[in-house]
């Protein structure tokens, strides 16, 4: 559990913030979300003000803005969820381009589609510049319970090895000339998710006696020591308090 995993949504880089020790980002990426959603909706210049400090920080990390716009896909199911909001809540109706919406529905689907852009692009940008490893060092720093922090690191070693046996049951099946066109193929499927099921329990036993044999007994070894310091703290907390400065004029308007 010890070797590092490259992901995919991580891009290796020497800028300043790849530089920053991976609590420090992890506490201002939290920041900054719970101040975006703290703004109020109506605030909308407060929102393009947010969006300057990300790309000001994506610019800081020499992350090209394609590399985030192709991870930030993952957004898509709300924002489809978004534009039917003003189609199905109740409230006082506005005609746009001759299609009657709801006034209630158009401030709520903005709300949403600021506020969840905003925040998936901030988790973009800690993953474009954290490793996986990384991350779990921050949070173990962060003393969260140790229990969250090895469920995080198995889940994060062992979704790839998973996906990987489903890769080869995909090329096994297609090399016996099964290809699903329909729902007469469901069966192999299934049968296909069950065999996946049974095989990765049966990997997780004998992971699990391999690291009692080896002496786990429940807990594992501190994976880091180091500290950060103020000076790394006051460059993280630079976009969090620059947002909060945001969202406090915001309501004062």
């Amino acid at each position: 559990m010890g070797a590092g995993h490259t992901h995919k949504l991580y891009r290796h880089g020497h800028s300043p913030v790849h530089a920053l020790p991976p609590h420090t980002k992890l506490v201002a990426v939290l920041g900054f979300v719970v101040v975006v959603v703290s703004t109020p909706r109506e605030a909308m210049w407060a929102f393009a003000v947010y969006g300057v400090l990300l790309a000001l920080v994506a610019a800081a990390s020499r992350v090209p803005p394609g590399f985030l716009l192709k991870r930030m896909a993952i957004e898509i199911p709300f924002v489809a969820f978004a534009f039917l909001m003003p189609f199905v809540v109740p409230g006082e109706q506005t005609t746009v381009l001759g299609v009657s919406l709801s006034v209630p529905g158009l401030w709520d689907a903005w709300n949403v589609l600021a506020k969840g852009t905003l925040g998936v692009a901030a988790s973009v940008l800690l993953a474009a510049t954290t490793e996986l490893r990384a991350l779990l060092l921050g949070l173990q720093r962060l003393k969260l319970p140790p229990l969250l922090v090895q469920i995080a690191s198995f889940m994060i070693r062992y979704g790839d090895v998973i996906t990987d046996e489903m890769r080869r049951m995909s090329v096994a099946r297609r090399s016996r000339g099964f290809e699903a066109k329909g729902v007469r193929h469901w069966g192999v499927l299934a049968k296909s998710a069950g065999a996946l099921f049974i095989r990765s329990y049966e990997r997780g036993e004998r992971v699990h006696l391999a690291m009692v044999s080896r002496g786990y007994a429940g807990t594992m070894p501190p994976l880091d020591e180091s500290t950060a310091t103020r000076a790394q703290w006051g460059r993280a907390a630079a976009l969090p308090l620059s947002a909060l400065a945001v969202c406090l004029v915001g309501w004062t308007l």
